[in-house]
């Protein structure tokens, strides 16, 4: 019996601000996709203003999976995401459609398309006194993770909590580096052939479209409510302020507006600084993804859309 082709697999990425949702309605309406989402905050339910959700009404023209799958008080792992994402994979390709890949959580996509070592298993105890020390000294984990391992905390940003600190328990338990560590027992995804498409625009533009995506957040006027009504509304549910996605850009800085910490002007301009600075981020990470053909520009523009759709389809005409 002949070997089963394999599921070619878009998979779009880029900064935050750069069209790839856009893009990603396009290439899905043109060749029969679905869009399977790969941004960690997405994944919860209830954080809508300040994350770029494909809207109710687009989700109803092109079926979108793995968003508003969580409660804000769940965890969710790069380990836990994959698992996930692959079986809707391959759930989506055994119906005779095609998976597409959009969001912009580099180290989920890392996970899901090259695997990932298991790793120790989780310690509450040594969790709990990384974690008492840093409630006593904010900002102490990530300075012995740069004692400890320089690699890993050149990697993580100072203010994640969650990933300093899973970093700093793999390496008290392991004694070994992290990327020593998630080398071993890497399985990469089996019988997907990816297609990794990249948006490339211009900086400053870039820039002026995620000031202007902040100042429309804090708007009350906009038709989706701001995003300190989706705040409130959160906390009002009984959301608790240290859950996950209240560490995200916009969230936090909202919290901080409501705690009287800052002014709605200041929590506005942290809030554009700190999104370019990820956008930044997020663009040195892709930058270093094997096998991306890139695309200068956003995926609104008729030009990029069209150098997009002509990868797929040659990649696909490729596994047929």
């Amino acid at each position: 019996m002949p070997d089963q082709p394999a599921i070619v697999l878009p998979v779009i990425l880029g900064p935050t601000g750069s069209g790839k949702s856009d893009l990603a309605l396009t290439l899905a309406r043109a060749i029969g996709a679905e869009i399977v989402n790969y941004d960690s905050l997405q994944l919860y339910r209830g954080f809508d203003v300040g994350t770029a959700k494909a809207s109710p009404a687009e989700r109803q023209v092109v079926p979108h999976h793995l968003i508003d799958i969580l409660d804000p008080r769940e965890l969710c792992t790069a380990g836990d995401y994959a698992r996930r994402a692959e079986g809707t994979i391959r759930e989506i390709a055994s119906r005779g459609r095609v998976p597409l890949l959009v969001g912009g959580t580099g180290f989920y996509l890392r996970g899901l398309l090259q695997g990932l070592s298991p790793g120790p298993a989780r310690d509450e105890a040594v969790r709990a006194r990384l974690l008492s020390r840093e409630q006593k000294r904010p900002g102490s984990l990530h300075l012995i993770l740069g004692r400890l391992d320089p690699a890993a905390a050149a990697r993580i940003h100072r203010n994640d909590k969650n990933k300093t600190l899973r970093a700093l328990e793999v390496r008290l338990l392991e004694g070994a580096p992290l990327s020593s560590v998630f080398q071993r027992g890497r399985a990469p995804l089996a019988g997907c052939a990816p297609v990794k498409i990249g948006l490339d625009p211009p900086r400053e533009l870039l820039y002026a479209r995620l000031n202007a995506r902040a100042r429309r957040m804090f708007s009350p006027g906009d038709a989706e409510g701001s995003l300190s009504q989706e705040v409130r509304g959160l906390l009002a549910r009984g959301v608790p302020r240290d859950a996950k996605p209240f560490e995200s850009l916009g969230y936090k800085q909202v919290l901080g507006m409501l705690a009287g910490s800052m002014t709605e002007e200041q929590a506005l301009a942290s809030t554009q600084l700190e999104t370019r600075r990820y956008a930044k981020r997020q663009m040195t990470w892709f930058r270093r993804e094997a096998g991306v053909e890139w695309i200068a520009g956003f995926g609104d523009e008729a030009g990029v859309r069209e150098r997009a759709l002509e990868i797929v389809q040659q990649a696909r005409t490729r596994e047929q």
